[in-house]
């Protein structure tokens, strides 16, 4: 039996199986990108990581060996200081750490045989988000390193925030004052002397972006102060044995 091009049904047909082999098409298509996205941005978060540590101008293609190699573990804690998982860390997306207050997220470092701890950051800046992460020394109160990048910040102003100069800073700086409270900030350009522990100088005109970087200091560095405080208890303790 001849098949008639011409018919209605043969048109149904035909405009039906074209859509479901686009169909097929576009999601096959979409799920590559997806897994090419993915993979891009874990390996982003990685280097910025790295970053914290004071390692940088990792080629991508070297990334992940580099973490594997730096990174021993990644803890989940919650707010008490009680470690919840000994992995997992690297799975909670960077927009839901705040929200997920129970599900804090540590990296265990080790540079160059020394511990370290590394604490991711979000917060606020002046057009949109700001986040970063922080590495302390293996005392859990002094800045190893720190990383920090944005949204939408101005170029040329807040947008500094990304540059080693700003970030270079923190290194050395204690994240307490002399009465035991957080005390890590960014203050107004030009007013941070060099040899206070705590303070960073922020950037010239770009005011409200430092006071974003200062609140999410603040802010995470609260949120981890019980999990900080347990490390530096158990130093006292081995001390005292």
């Amino acid at each position: 039996m001849k098949l008639n091009t011409n018919s209605n049904v043969y048109t149904i047909v035909y405009a039906a199986v074209v859509v479901v082999v686009v169909a097929f098409l576009l999601a096959t298509v979409s799920s590559v990108l997806k897994s090419r996205s993915d993979a891009n941005v874990r390996i982003d978060t990685k280097k910025q990581i790295l970053a914290s540590l004071n390692i940088r101008g990792v080629a991508n293609e070297d990334v992940e060996a580099r973490y594997d190699q730096v990174i021993k573990e990644e803890l989940l804690v919650d707010t008490s200081g009680k470690i919840l998982a000994d992995k997992g860390g690297f799975d909670i997306p960077r927009k839901e750490i705040k929200a997920e207050f129970n599900k804090l997220p540590v990296f265990k470092a080790q540079v160059e045989g020394a511990q370290k701890y590394v604490i991711p950051l979000v917060g606020k800046g002046l057009w949109g988000g700001i986040w970063g992460y922080l590495s302390l020394n293996d005392d859990a109160k002094t800045v190893y390193g720190a990383y920090f990048s944005h949204e939408s910040e101005t170029a040329g102003l807040g947008a500094l925030i990304t540059e080693e100069k700003f970030q270079d800073q923190f290194k050395g700086k204690s994240i307490y004052d002399t009465a035991g409270e957080i005390a890590l900030s960014v203050v107004k350009h030009g007013t941070a002397s060099q040899d206070d522990i705590n303070k960073c100088d922020g950037i010239s005109g770009a005011t409200l972006t430092g006071n974003g970087v200062d609140a999410m200091l603040k802010d995470y560095l609260k949120l981890y102060g019980k999990y900080l405080s347990s490390i530096q208890s158990q130093q006292v303790d081995s001390v005292k044995k």
